[in-house]
């Protein structure tokens, strides 16, 4: 080998650069142990103490130190499926920039397109885009985006603008140009939002040019809370309100109005003898306040006055805003109240009759006017920050800018001189609603009070500060993990790593004897620098990861056995040792299949990175990482020792006692039998299309979306029970099927999927806790069923949703990616090989593989004891697959190719059936390997991959069958006759 000398210096440097980058994990998590022993399971406390030691020294080298933020910059970060925490990925609005570019035109062709394109986003599209096709398709020309009540409007006019004259085609750039723009406020915002959050190491990106933001929380518990924090539009406003006594005329006669349509239905209540009844009648059992016989006045549940019109249950909001909004009650508003906005507070929690607590909200009318706009907008706001009022109490106080305190002055002074009241209201919700006594207020300093904790007032401020969103930001996927169910993926993943090391270096030692040990310690130096790299690119660890890791290791000695059963063909043949190793590494030699193989094996790889995202992105980089650091110790770093023992005398045979007779000598009629197992396959694939027509497969969230529970219970529970018990309250969507343990259960629902926003989560969360509550102990609360926290053994261990624009992109990337694949990889082979037979051949083993898994995954997901779904992880596995049945029908076509350039004797078929049977030795110990680690990830890796690694498993074994009896029989079978005898005639003529 040339350049000895220089390859061992870089190895050994690249040894100490590896050592120096895992270093910063090392002390990093030492740190955060200590931090977790010092907070006794306070997570409030352990991320103080992490912050307060922020910029203290932590780590010194001697020649320089570090603190303990830059050592966490430097380590290798857990993913969320390990570390515990929060993943969403936020949608910010894109038709709410468009109404507000064009200042909420009225235009009916202009809001025909925009729902056009909600309901015909197709997969992939953006809503920009999805929005120009259904405009261009409704104005036929005959309406112009450049229309004065479109957008060219005054906002819009001006350099960079729009104009009067411009064209379709030059307002799109303009537009696209805005909503660019929009988002990347957005982004600005919610990233000032997260900094101030208070957990470690957030993540925030943008994806691309979707209008989405991806936003990680590693470590974050308070579910609820966090999904308010990035939801919040932070849409501040002062609105004046009516008071009960100028409304009540209204709500008398909206009551009776609703008695002719909604009395039928009306459940019997008792009805709370508060102000506004008293207001209404003042006799005893009238008409007005008789039991069950008033649609709106039934459900008030407590005590209004003032700016309150009275309280009502929340679970009972969405009735009474079909009341309000009804053309027909609508109209009984007289003059200005015409205008009215009714708008809803803070939740907040009451005592009924029978000194119960109950969720209670208040109900207010704001003075609306013709354009909807309020008296006054947050905008105004400059600084804000949590305090407590002047009765102790939780509360936020803010300054205004010049303009927004000469405002708020005019505004506090008519409040003052009519005696009304001046809301507070954020993102539709009144926070509250103060009255001005002391005359009209000056500076421009106010504050929001109410029912409120410290950690709301500091969320509050924290929003109100950062500013808000340009539009409504919507969670269209995510995904909670709790720490105790990252620490169990910790734990499985180590012991897959360990046990499939293990049995690896095991065998190759067995197998290989003194050379086994030159790969093992390649090996062993292919994970130190595959753990190097992974730390200094700042990658994300994750399950998947751990499996890419681990499928690493058995890929590792991959190329050494490509290179050692070649050097024993080589020594069988007469060669000396030395010679046999430099054929070996030559080109002639294991080169050509091992870059080939490789190759595949790299495109399907990055065809993974490119289309996967989350954890599907981690197992891609660790694979790609792997199949590098791997190729380098196996060609460079066993060269090295194999040459040292050359150098010192010293026999390598390759052999052991145990396997010197092993895989030798076959002469297996491989062509002969060709019909039958094209009759095997055939059959096999029609049973497979047949299945996915008629039984079809168990598609994921990830394709079909919806939200996934993954719940614990504290004993075995019936599965059939709990399924009759939420489709009640899921209007019968809720499939329930045991994950793992029997007290352990995956819960699947699209109740409620397509509606945005926090409270959509919220009520799901809520109705599958009152549920599932009669099967937990009594000390189980919503708070506990809902929240991560250390030491969770039961409720909610992690919960996923997935809207159905992203399931619809992440199936549309996952055809794209194996198609993809597929026609890279036949592309490369073409080129490679020269003969498109070839590549033929490849694709028809991959299509027959891929083919072949879908089928086993239709005919058998309703009976495994394990999950089979249809999700971005089994996309993962197919490309695995195809990468892998490349790999060895790489081995295989190398080999023939050599063979039929060669000077072997016999028919065509008899060359190609020789060269196959010379592969065996390398085709069983490849697949043997990548096969006894894919047993002990399924076995050992946990539940959530189980279902990812039964597909590789069963891929590679079918791979394996497929590369020897398809794909060489396709070959072999399209390459013509004439050809064939060229080849029949140049070996007798040898």
């Amino acid at each position: 080998m040339q350049n000895k000398g220089l390859i061992k210096f870089f190895a050994i440097l690249f040894a100490l650069v590896s050592i120096y980058q895992l270093s910063f994990t090392f002390v990093a998590s030492k740190v955060k142990s200590d931090a977790k022993s010092f907070a006794g399971g306070n997570p409030e406390k352990e991320v103080k103490y992490l912050d307060s030691i922020g910029k203290e020294k932590v780590f010194n080298l001697g020649f320089t130190d570090f603190t303990f933020n830059e050592v966490s910059d430097k380590q290798i970060n857990k993913g969320l499926d390990l570390e515990g925490g929060i993943n969403v990925i936020l949608q910010i609005s894109v038709k709410d920039i468009l109404k507000g570019l064009s200042n909420n035109s009225k235009n009916p062709i202009f809001n025909k397109s925009l729902a056009d394109a909600t309901a015909n986003q197709k997969g992939n599209q953006s809503y920009l885009d999805a929005f120009y096709d259904a405009f261009d398709e409704n104005s036929k020309g005959t309406v112009k985006l450049a229309s004065p009540d479109i957008f060219a409007n005054r906002s819009l006019q001006g350099e960079g603008g729009v104009d009067f004259q411009m064209t379709d085609a030059q307002v799109k750039k303009v537009i696209s140009r805005k909503v660019d723009e929009s988002v990347e406020s957005a982004f600005g915002v919610l990233r000032k939002r997260i900094d101030k959050f208070g957990v470690t190491q957030p993540n925030i990106q943008k994806l691309g040019e979707s209008g989405r933001i991806l936003v990680e929380l590693p470590g974050a518990k308070d579910v609820d809370r966090i999904k308010k924090l990035l939801q919040s539009t932070a849409q501040l406003e002062f609105w004046e309100t009516y008071k009960i006594e100028e409304i009540g005329n209204f709500l008398m006669a909206a009551n009776e109005s609703l008695k002719k349509t909604e009395i039928k239905t009306t459940e019997v209540k008792p009805v709370v003898k508060d102000s506004l009844s008293a207001l209404l009648t003042d006799e005893k059992d009238s008409t007005a306040t008789k039991k069950g016989e008033n649609p709106l006045f039934d459900k008030i549940i407590g005590q209004g006055g003032g700016p309150v019109l009275g309280l009502f249950s929340p679970k009972d909001t969405a009735v009474v805003n079909g009341y309000l909004k009804r053309a027909d009650i609508r109209v009984l508003l007289a003059g200005d109240q015409r205008y009215a906005k009714f708008v809803w507070g803070k939740p907040m929690t009451i005592k009924d009759a029978k000194a119960r607590s109950v969720d209670a909200v208040e109900l207010y009318a704001l003075k609306g006017n013709r354009d909807n706009v309020p008296s006054m907008s947050g905008g105004v706001v400059t600084d804000a920050k949590d305090t407590f009022d002047q009765m102790g109490k939780p509360a936020v106080s803010m300054q205004m800018n010049g303009q927004g305190a000469k405002s708020w002055e005019e505004l506090t002074g008519r409040a003052y001189t009519q005696k009304s009241n001046i809301a507070i209201v954020l993102d539709d919700v009144v926070y509250s609603a103060p009255g001005v006594s002391t005359g009209p207020i000056s500076g421009g300093r106010s504050e929001i009070s109410g029912a409120f904790d410290v950690t709301e007032t500091k969320d509050l401020a924290n929003v109100l500060r950062a500013g808000k969103l340009p539009a409504a930001a919507d969670i269209v996927q995510s995904e909670v993990v709790g720490p105790s169910l990252g620490q169990e993926a910790i734990d499985n993943g180590t012991n897959s790593a360990l046990i499939g090391l293990l049995l690896v270096s095991l065998w190759m030692m067995i197998y290989y004897g003194k050379a086994g040990w030159y790969a093992n310690v390649a090996l062993a130096v292919n994970l130190l620098f595959l753990f190097g790299i992974l730390a200094s690119i700042g990658a994300v660890l994750t399950l998947p990861g751990i499996a890419g890791i681990v499928l690493t290791m058995g890929t590792a000695v991959d190329a050494n056995i490509i290179i050692y059963e070649r050097a024993k063909e080589e020594l069988r043949s007469g060669k000396t040792l030395e010679e046999a190793i430099k054929t070996s590494y030559s080109w002639r030699g294991a080169m050509s299949s091992i870059t080939d193989a490789n190759v595949t094996h790299i495109l399907t790889g990055a065809v993974l990175f490119i289309f996967g995202s989350g954890p599907i992105k981690g197992f891609a980089t660790t694979l790609l990482i792997g199949i590098v650091t791997s190729l380098f110790t196996s060609i460079f770093i066993a060269r090295i020792f194999i040459d040292w023992n050359i150098s010192k005398k010293n026999n390598l045979t390759f052999v052991t006692n145990f396997s010197k007779n092993m895989f030798n000598n076959f002469h297996f009629d491989f062509l002969g039998v060709k019909k039958w197992t094209y009759l095997f396959s055939s059959v096999v694939v029609v049973i497979s299309i047949i299945s996915l027509a008629t039984n079809g497969l168990d598609q994921g969230v990830d394709f079909v979306g919806g939200r996934t529970f993954q719940v614990r219970f504290e004993k075995p529970i019936e599965t059939e029970a709990v399924k009759a018990e939420l489709a009640k309250v899921f209007d019968g969507s809720a499939e329930v099927k045991v994950f793992g343990s029997d007290n352990q259960l995956k819960i699947t629902t699209k109740y409620k999927v397509q509606e945005p926003g926090i409270k959509a989560d919220e009520e799901v969360n809520k109705l599958l806790f009152a549920t599932l509550k009669q099967h937990f102990s009594a000390d189980m609360t919503y708070e506990k069923f809902v929240n991560a926290y250390d030491g969770k053994k039961s409720g909610i261990l992690l919960a996923s949703k997935v809207g159905p624009t992203v399931a619809e992109d992440i199936k549309t990337n996952a055809y794209w990616a194996v198609l993809g694949a597929m026609a890279i990889v036949f592309l490369y082979l073409m080129i490679s090989y020269r003969k498109w037979q070839y590549s033929l051949g490849a694709i028809a083993a991959i299509a027959h593989d891929v083919v072949f898994v879908l089928g086993i995954y239709s005919l058998c997901y309703k009976f495994m004891p394990f999950g089979m779904e249809i999700d971005q992880h089994f996309i993962a596995a197919i490309l695995t697959v195809i990468g892998y049945s490349m790999n060895d029908t790489v081995i295989v076509f190398d080999r023939v190719r050599e063979y039929l350039a060669g000077k072997t004797k016999g028919t065509f078929a008899e060359i190609v059936n020789q060269s196959i049977n010379t592969t065996m030795s390398r085709t069983i110990n490849t697949s043997l390997t990548m096969i006894v680690v894919l047993l002990i990830m399924f076995v050992f890796g946990g539940e959530s991959i189980r279902g990812f690694i039964f597909a590789m498993l069963v891929g590679i074994i079918v791979g394996t069958y497929s590369s020897l009896f398809i794909a060489t029989p396709v070959l072999v079978d399209t390459i013509s006759k004439e050809d064939k005898r060229k080849v029949e005639k140049a070996h007798q003529e040898s």
